[in-house]
């Protein structure tokens, strides 16, 4: 470590590896609004969280396959938290973002932009609940949305008020991934509904697999220009997190062949 330098400490790196997971892997620079911002809460220089990001990037088995390779110099810390976060996603992010608000002295629903007018004659403990459950979908679409480059990865749309973030597998089925960007697509709401439904879905090389049902309208306009015409074809790629195999497979069983 050179002189004047200090080590980056356990809270300092789960606040970068939350930021990591916000933000397109092409803006992890130093220019980039959200680094100044963490550099200036932590007291860092931007380019200093700007390396700790890429020390991220290099743990990332799908970046290494494309042939980014982030930065080499990683810790043994970044390395533990990074296993830390792939196996406990739900879990270790909340706890970021607690702490993110503690430092900027606010609340994840302030944080997050979370309307509580409508909760007002809730019960404490349902309230809370609904609260969580809340900033959970805020930072599940932050975190799709972003990982997509804001585009629907199946037609390429980017007006985000018309992307949804869709799970893989169902909120309502995997407790445990419900944070989890690798099961998660950024779709519009037409094809959100279609993949909801097993009308479509992906294989486990990212194509677009539209069912057979379609084939019996294929004559009407709408049906084939928005789900014929993209069977076979390549799902855009996300920027860093893929989506998971075994998520992919399971939807498989229920697509409707």
């Amino acid at each position: 470590m050179k002189e004047g330098q200090r080590l980056w400490t356990r809270e300092e790196s789960i606040l970068a590896i939350n930021l990591y997971c916000k933000i397109p892997f092409g803006q992890m620079h130093s220019r980039n609004a959200d680094v100044i911002d963490l550099a200036n809460l932590i007291d860092r220089t931007p380019g200093s969280v700007a390396r700790k990001l890429g020390n991220f990037a290099s743990f990332d088995p799908k970046l290494r396959e494309r042939g980014v390779r982030g930065l080499e110099n990683a810790s043994k810390l970044d390395e533990q938290i990074w296993q830390e976060y792939m196996h406990d996603w739900d879990e270790q992010f909340i706890e970021s973002e607690k702490l993110l608000a503690k430092k900027k002295h606010t609340t994840i629903e302030k944080l997050n932009y979370i309307d509580l007018d409508n909760l007002k004659e809730v019960e404490s403990k349902e309230k809370e609940r609904l609260v969580i459950v809340r900033v959970n979908q805020s930072l599940f679409r932050k975190m799709v949305l972003t990982n997509f480059n804001n585009k629907c990865c199946i037609t390429g749309i980017m007006q985000p008020e018309l992307i949804v973030a869709s799970h893989i597998l169902p909120w309502s089925k995997d407790k445990g991934n419900r944070l989890n960007p690798k099961n998660g697509l950024a779709l519009n709401p037409l094809h959100d509904k279609a993949f909801d439904c097993g009308l479509i879905t992906i294989t486990t090389d990212l194509k677009i697999k539209v069912s057979s049902i379609f084939l019996k309208s294929q004559d009407v306009p709408s049906i084939k220009q928005n789900f014929i015409d993209y069977d076979g074809k390549s799902l855009i790629e996300p920027q860093k997190f893929f989506p998971d195999i075994e998520f992919i497979k399971i939807h498989n069983e229920w697509f409707k062949v």
